[in-house]
């Protein structure tokens, strides 16, 4: 079999691991050739191929991003766009598509697929938010970062008497907001799923300097917004792919809590350095289980499927019914991270 393989969407840690496990499952188990396209769906329109063998996935595991590159392209949006793919496929003489990306890029392998290309996804995305799978590729290391900045502002926040604002990425999804915000100890989290009075957050803050502490952590995700009626009004900011600016949020609930509080409040925007480094284990595990399941996948003439971790075991579930349904925290989860503050 010839295999396309493409890395959709942003970057995360954990991408070079299920690339290598496609390569080295696909050549070693089955004979296959891996096609790898650079840049996402972008490099399927515009032909950009890379022929991937052993000698290109040596002492990639401990490296974050992509070496395939990748882009936030959807083949649907411009017109041609998708003939070209399909126009690829067969000047490449595809049998089949691997597709690692988040909800963007699963959206658009499942838009392929429909077209009659034999697709399987593979998923991943520091948000956690692609539905169907207890977790994507980049979630876990994206938490530990955000983690281990909140341990270090902890310190900082203590020796001068302040509150810190820490803004995190989750435009949909607050997972990385509340589970960094539970594990780093964060007294207030403020994530998608639960719009803000912030009232009751500056009242909360007022009422912990009184009685027993000198200073706060705030987590913001990104895609935290106010709650309709209250008393901050407040509409994201957005760049020229939609996506959020980082900081427009934390900085506003940042100044919103000095004013009202008088606390000297700072804030931290974490940004794109979520993204970045070296991968933990549990996410070259992760991407090395995937990649493995997909092209055994593919291999069984299997298509319309993504990779999910359901408890401890790897299964496929059908792309559509996944594709374009972020995965939203449960209410539990924002219960103890409520009840921990």
């Amino acid at each position: 079999m010839r295999i396309g393989l493409l890395t959709g969407g942003g970057d995360c840690p954990g991408l070079n691991a299920a690339i290598r496990a496609v390569v080295k499952q696909g050549t070693g188990e089955y004979g296959h050739t891996v096609i790898g396209f650079r840049n996402g769906w972008r490099g399927v329109v515009d032909g950009d191929v890379h022929p991937l063998g052993r000698q290109d996935i040596r002492n990639v595991l401990p490296v974050g991003g992509t070496l395939l590159g990748t882009a936030r392209f959807h083949p649907s949006t411009e017109d041609g766009s998708m003939e070209a793919v399909l126009a690829t496929v067969e000047a490449e003489r595809l049998d089949a598509m691997i597709c690692i990306g988040g909800d963007g890029t699963l959206h658009a392998a499942s838009r392929v697929g429909e077209a009659g290309v034999p697709i399987v996804a593979i998923p991943k995305t520091i948000d956690n938010d692609v539905e169907g799978t207890d977790l994507s590729i980049g979630f876990h290391t994206a938490v530990n970062i955000a983690t281990e900045a909140l341990d270090r502002v902890h310190t900082t926040a203590e020796s001068h008497n302040r509150v810190m604002v820490v803004e995190v990425m989750g435009r949909h999804a607050g997972w990385i907001a509340v589970n960094a915000g539970i594990a780093g100890g964060a007294e207030v989290v403020l994530a998608p799923e639960e719009p803000f009075d912030i009232d009751q957050v500056v009242k909360f803050l007022r009422h912990r300097h009184r009685a027993h502490a000198n200073f706060s952590i705030v987590v913001v995700a990104e895609g935290a917004v106010p709650r309709e009626g209250s008393s901050m009004e407040f509409t994201q900011q957005l760049g020229r792919f939609g996506e959020i600016v980082a900081g427009s949020v934390g900085e506003r609930v940042s100044a919103e809590i000095s004013a009202r509080t008088g606390f000297d409040t700072r804030l931290t925007v974490l940004g794109h350095v979520q993204r970045g480094g070296e991968p933990t284990p549990t996410d070259r595990i992760l991407g090395s289980r995937f990649g493995v399941a997909a092209v055994d996948a593919v291999s069984a003439g299997t298509t319309g499927v993504m990779t999910a971790l359901r408890g401890e075991r790897v299964e496929l579930v059908p792309l559509a019914e996944v594709a374009g349904r972020p995965k939203r925290v449960p209410a539990e989860l924002l219960r103890v991270a409520r009840v921990l503050a």
